[in-house]
């Protein structure tokens, strides 16, 4: 999510249970708006509300895992004919092509925000402008090497570790999510994706859905789980700074969370 716009993830079932105590409503509305706004699939989304994106932003992991597996898969394909290096690039750059690029696109309107040490309002235009500044190209760049580095050297070691990583990362991203909607987090300005689904998510809801994924990817591979925690960290202090800087979130910042968390995670997985 960015302009306004081994491991393993949470289990359709768990995830439907904790989706439908936070709506009280069935699931598919969440299930497609998740889908829908988060990645190229084409999916009908029937509702546009904030019941329907509160859910989606609780499901949002199992969004992670459709594309950690398919972006996964790619990697380890290329790593066995290619070389590690290779399945690390394939990993990101189909990764990026199932999401339209927005979280990276967030990452980078979040980097410029940040560093233009501007007031809030100013910062937040400078995020809306379609031009990425010096501080945005930097971050970008250094986020994607971390990523691609971290990959190729799971993939060294084996294609399948290389793909599990890529699952763990992008089902970490995605738990992020969760954390950026809570109540307690207002929009930074009004109209826009983030608007629609700030202050929807309950805190024993985030909480719920950290755990399951940790859990679940902690079965797979204990190094996973610390991986899924390490990530939504990171990412819970990128949005107290967003937070304290800009007054709340944007759509911009919701994707900077994904792709923050995604990234610590994997450097995660390498060190640990």
């Amino acid at each position: 999510m960015g302009q306004e716009s081994g491991g393993a993830a949470p289990s359709p079932a768990g995830s439907t249970q904790v989706a439908a105590s936070l709506t009280g409503r069935p699931v598919g509305d969440g299930l497609r708006f998740a889908f829908g706004t988060l990645t190229v699939f084409r999916v009908r989304v029937e509702r546009w509300d904030r019941g329907a994106g509160g859910a989606a932003m609780v499901l949002a992991p199992l969004v992670g895992l459709v594309v950690g597996v398919l972006a996964g898969g790619a990697g380890a394909l290329v790593a066995w004919r290619g070389g590690a290096l290779l399945g690390g690039v394939a990993v990101v750059a189909v990764g990026a092509v199932l999401t339209r690029g927005l979280h990276l696109d967030g990452v980078a309107d979040v980097a410029d925000g940040l560093g233009s040490g501007k007031p809030a309002g100013d910062a937040l235009r400078i995020m809306k402008q379609s031009d990425i500044g010096p501080f945005g190209v930097l971050t970008l760049l250094l986020l994607m090497l971390a990523q691609v580095a971290a990959l190729a050297g799971q993939f060294a070691v084996s294609p399948g570790r290389g793909a599990l990583a890529a699952v763990v990362a992008a089902v970490a991203g995605r738990a992020a999510l969760a954390w950026g909607c809570l109540r307690s987090v207002p929009a930074a300005r009004p109209g826009g994706l983030g608007a629609m689904v700030a202050a929807t998510v309950r805190p024993a809801v985030a909480v719920a859905v950290t755990v399951l994924v940790a859990a679940v990817a902690a079965a797979v591979r204990w190094q996973s789980g610390v991986a899924v925690l390490c990530g939504v960290l990171a990412a819970g202090a990128l949005l107290r700074r967003c937070v304290r800087r800009f007054g709340g979130v944007t759509g911009d910042v919701l994707g900077a969370l994904v792709e923050t968390s995604a990234t610590a995670a994997l450097v995660a997985v390498a060190l640990v």
